[in-house]
């Protein structure tokens, strides 16, 4: 499989539709297009400092929430400033969701047919509840592909298999 850029270009712009997408996401780093930092200026707004990429106003940065190993925060960038030195280095302001009183969360969940058990985490408000810490626990479960079965749940593999049957 070649190497991954981080980059995603759009074929046309739609109006109000971000020029490029750019991937920083841990999984997705590679030494031409890195993610030096990203922090919180103020409620939804915030400093990123990165190498490579062509970052332009108007594009779509996904980093990785601060204490999560996976969950993806889209930033959209307002202003790109490029550093005469080191070359290729450039600081961007980005608006993007206001994190206060959030926090990650992590939970397990285990395939009724294989066992199989899977760390997730998600976002949950401070003051949430177990039920609707639960609820969101549910959404982002069934984002990563799996499949509620009563008060069960099916990994993808097996979801797969159960509506191949069906």
């Amino acid at each position: 499989m070649p190497p991954r850029s981080g980059v995603i270009m759009a074929t046309h712009f739609p109006a109000g539709h971000p020029m490029a997408e750019h991937d920083f996401r841990r999984t997705a780093l590679n030494a031409s297009h890195t993610l030096i930092e990203c922090r919180t200026l103020s409620a939804g707004l915030y400093q990123v400092t990165g190498q490579g990429g062509g970052v332009q106003t108007g594009d779509t940065l996904i980093c990785t929430i601060k204490g999560s190993s996976d969950l993806p925060l889209p930033l959209e960038v307002a202003k790109v400033r490029y550093l005469i030195n080191p070359p290729g280095q450039w600081t961007a302001t980005a608006k993007g969701p206001d994190l206060r009183g959030q926090s990650v969360l992590g939970w397990s969940v285990q395939c009724d047919e294989c066992a199989r058990d899977q760390p997730f985490e998600f976002l949950a408000y401070d003051k949430d509840d177990l039920q609707e810490r639960t609820s969101k626990a549910s959404r982002r479960i069934t984002e990563l592909g799996w499949q509620p079965r009563g008060d069960n749940h099916l990994c993808p593999k097996c979801a797969r298999l159960v509506a191949a049957i069906s």
